[in-house]
């Protein structure tokens, strides 16, 4: 996928954390239109160890954030999940992204599932499809991405763009 460039006002990189596939996504903020600039997936291999597989999380993280130079982070918070062991596990990558931002000097917005439902689609219980298609239709995409990890980073990136400049909801341990 080709980047696009544009005058920059603000440029956030989204993150939806996870060890097996964590989707990522830039988006730059120019008045109140969102432009989409890239987006990718991160997948690991089940048959590599755990950190192994946040490692790998990690280093792309870095290039991503070398390459794009984003001003500002927006980062999925964490919700609930029945299985003890992959919410320990989501957490575990989610603070190693974290910290990957915080090391490289990024305010970072940490945004709640429904917050970026509502934020996204005006509705705090939509579904993945309802995200998925107002990312399109915001970012004047073609189509989605073929991951709804990949749409989520999106919409994280643009939820968090407007939280962080319009109300100042920023985690004080990443400004």
């Amino acid at each position: 996928m080709t980047e696009k460039t544009y005058p920059i006002s603000l440029r956030i990189l989204g993150i939806d954390p996870g060890f097996g596939r964590t989707g990522l996504g830039v988006v730059d903020l120019i008045g109140n239109d969102a432009i989409h600039v890239w987006h990718e997936v991160i997948e690991t291999s089940p048959d590599m160890s755990f950190v192994e597989r946040i490692q790998i999380v990690r280093n792309d993280l870095v290039e991503v954030i070398r390459r794009f130079s984003p001003h500002v982070a927006s980062v999925e918070d964490l919700f609930f999940q029945s299985n003890a062991k992959t919410a320990m596990k989501v957490g575990m990558a989610r603070g190693v992204l974290l910290l990957g931002c915080a090391d490289a000097g990024l305010p970072i917005v940490e945004v709640k599932p429904n917050e970026l439902k509502l934020g996204i689609t005006g509705y705090g219980k939509a579904d993945k499809k309802q995200v998925e298609e107002m990312v399109v239709r915001l970012l004047k995409m073609d189509h989605a991405p073929d991951l709804d990890d990949a749409s989520d980073a999106l919409a994280l990136a643009i939820v968090g763009g407007f939280m962080y400049r319009t109300m100042g909801k920023v985690d004080s341990g990443g400004v």
